[in-house]
């Protein structure tokens, strides 16, 4: 990705390729230094395959070793079901900057969800440089909370994030699953240079907030063909946020792709510099979304992308929203003071499941600049067109754009 400070901007083939390449290396590193690596398996430590045995000591143990190893060092998770039964957090500044986790089987959570419930996160990697985690199933047995919060039961906890990395870099993921998470599936929070590739991530499309992955006060992110299936988000992008490259997304059911909510607080940093490309999108909320608080703010989202998308049967297929109240209630009501500018949306069709297909409603304080539609269609039902709706947006159109622009400049 470029420098955010640089104004000429390469291809995107060149992005594309230099993102590829930068992950093919990056994974090829790690795998000679695995083979050459230490390796520890969770079994030696005292972990059994049971799914009912309490592995977690077990895990921290190898971790532990891995850590301190001088030397490149591998954790190897066997076929089987390993329970972790509390929340654990894998603390980094290790001695070596290799560590690989190849996972064979399946980690569970407890089946009583008051275990994770009031502990955010089930597992947490904090200030680790050099991590590559391979394969493995998560599985969270999120529904026994998500029954909690379909009654309106009492003491229902907010539920446990599955993954989180916070304060870390290069760090690499392939191949992982994770089932029924209690709340979001995976958080990167406050790192650099995180690569994740076939990510798949599923709960039922009603579960509460299980947004498939969040990333927020993060640079350098890229996330290549994630399989999404989730009762929120399946990708949003919080604040603080430059250099992402997502692509060849599958989506549904879900929330679609969404920048922000932002704007809660007065010096919240921006969004800049985010490729969206080759995406598919299945009865989803939303398509592309960009969303924000009706308060003032010194945030931004600039210069994004959303390239070569199909939508199937979604409600918003593409839409800005600076009035943002998810629950028509007790919301701030006052213009957002989040700047979106340079945004562009390029060969994205398929049919509308609601009239409205392209919304922009912007801020009246901060106007959107610079929208680009580009080679845009689509349908709504026969014998009806779709519509555009735009409020404080302003923008130009190329090639074939249906519904037509409601632009109030070109």
């Amino acid at each position: 990705m470029p420098n955010p400070t640089t104004t000429t901007k390469p291809s995107l083939l060149s992005l594309f390729s230099l993102h590829t390449l930068h992950l093919l290396v990056l994974c090829s590193w790690f795998t000679t230094s695995s083979a050459k690596a230490t390796s520890y398996n969770v079994v030696d430590f005292g972990a059994k395959p049971d799914g009912t045995t309490d592995a977690t000591s077990a895990f921290l143990g190898a971790w532990n070793k891995a850590c301190s190893s001088p030397k490149p060092a591998g954790i190897h998770v066997p076929q089987g079901r390993f329970l972790i039964g509390r929340a654990v957090t894998f603390s980094g500044q290790c001695s070596n900057r290799a560590i690989s986790i190849t996972i064979r089987g399946t980690l569970l959570a407890p089946s009583q969800y008051t275990f994770l419930g009031n502990s955010l996160y089930w597992f947490t990697f904090d200030q680790v440089t050099g991590l590559s985690i391979h394969g493995g199933v998560l599985d969270a047995r999120g529904s026994f909370l998500w029954d909690c919060k379909y009654k309106a039961m009492p003491n229902c906890p907010i539920g446990a994030a599955t993954l989180r990395f916070t304060n870390s870099e290069h760090i690499v993921i392939t191949g992982l699953t994770s089932e029924n998470s209690q709340k979001v599936h995976i958080l990167i929070n406050a790192c650099h240079n995180v690569k994740m590739h076939g990510v798949k991530l599923m709960a039922d499309g009603n579960s509460p907030n299980t947004d498939g992955i969040h990333v927020q006060f993060s640079t350098d992110v890229t996330i290549l063909a994630p399989r999404i299936r989730t009762g929120d988000d399946c990708i949003s992008v919080g604040p603080g946020c430059r250099n992402l490259w997502i692509e060849d997304v599958a989506c549904g059911p879900g929330h679609g792709i969404s920048i922000g909510s932002l704007g809660w607080d007065l010096d919240e940093p921006g969004v800049k510099n985010v490729t969206v490309r080759k995406a598919t999108f299945s009865k989803t909320q939303n398509g592309f979304r960009i969303k924000s608080w009706g308060r003032p703010s010194r945030g931004f989202v600039q210069d994004v992308h959303f390239e070569h998308a199909t939508m199937n049967d979604v409600q918003n297929p593409i839409i800005i929203d600076q009035h943002y109240c998810p629950f028509r209630n007790g919301c701030p009501s006052q213009a957002s003071g989040v700047k979106i500018s340079d945004v562009s949306y390029k060969d994205i069709h398929g049919t509308s499941a609601t009239q409205v297909a392209v919304k922009f409603d912007c801020s009246s304080e901060q106007p959107c600049e610079r929208i680009t539609l580009e080679d845009i269609t689509f349908t709504y039902k026969i014998n009806k067109a779709p519509q555009a709706l735009c409020n404080h947006a302003g923008g130009i159109t190329l090639g074939v754009v249906q519904p037509q622009s409601c632009f109030l400049t070109e």
